[in-house]
């Protein structure tokens, strides 16, 4: 080899290592090198995910603390938006369970951390964050905080007290009647002598007739 050739040889060797250290370095920064060759890739960074979850579930809520209690408890953290306690449409109780609505999300994530496990007149609260998605579109859909229960006394007096017709009077009479029988049976399969009252108004009345005039 003469000196030419081999000044030639080191001076691509020289490009060789220093291409070898460029491609190096390139890869150090990269995570993974593709299988058919080339430029190795560098996976895209996820960016955490952000908190958009406003609503709370509470659950576990003790007998006493309603509406009322609650907005002054929990604005204490910060503005709240809407709060719902699940209540029995007939009776009104509390159904010891319900909903607050905060207008930050951060807030909201506080009060998850810090109220989960509160002792609370002797109850343990249940506080967890509803992602939006899983919020139900009806959750506050006709919300009234002074709902008043319907009065199932008032309605079964309105349906007892009802005017009925000659055929529903007439199912009455005979239903009364049938759990008569049944009972007087009973009484005497016991072997108690005992004369059962008769039912008064048990006849069905006779309907009045309408006169009409001859002219």
């Amino acid at each position: 080899m003469g000196i030419k050739q081999k000044k030639a040889f080191k001076k691509n060797l020289k490009k060789a290592n220093s291409k070898s250290l460029v491609s190096a370095n390139k890869n150090d920064s990269v995570d993974f090198l593709p299988l058919e060759g080339g430029p190795g890739r560098k996976l895209p960074q996820e960016k955490p995910p952000v908190n958009k979850a406003t609503v709370l579930y509470i659950g576990r809520i003790p007998h006493g603390f309603y509406e009322k209690e609650m907005q002054a408890f929990f604005s204490q953290f910060g503005v709240i938006k809407r709060l719902r306690i699940a209540r029995n449409k007939k009776t009104g109780k509390s159904k010891h369970f319900g909903f607050i609505e905060f207008q930050d999300p951060e807030v909201a994530e506080v009060v998850a951390d810090t109220m989960q496990g509160y002792l609370l007149f002797e109850h343990l609260l249940q506080v967890h964050l509803i992602l939006p998605e899983n919020v139900h579109l009806k959750l506050w859909k006709g919300f009234n905080p002074r709902y008043k229960p319907v009065d199932s006394v008032q309605v079964e007096r309105k349906r007892q007290n009802k005017e009925r017709t000659l055929m529903e009077h007439k199912k009455l009479v005979d239903k009364i009647l049938k759990h008569d029988q049944k009972r007087r049976k009973r009484i005497e399969a016991a072997g108690i002598e005992y004369e059962c009252p008769e039912i008064v108004g048990g006849i069905m009345p006779t309907p009045k007739r309408i006169k009409f005039n001859e002219d």
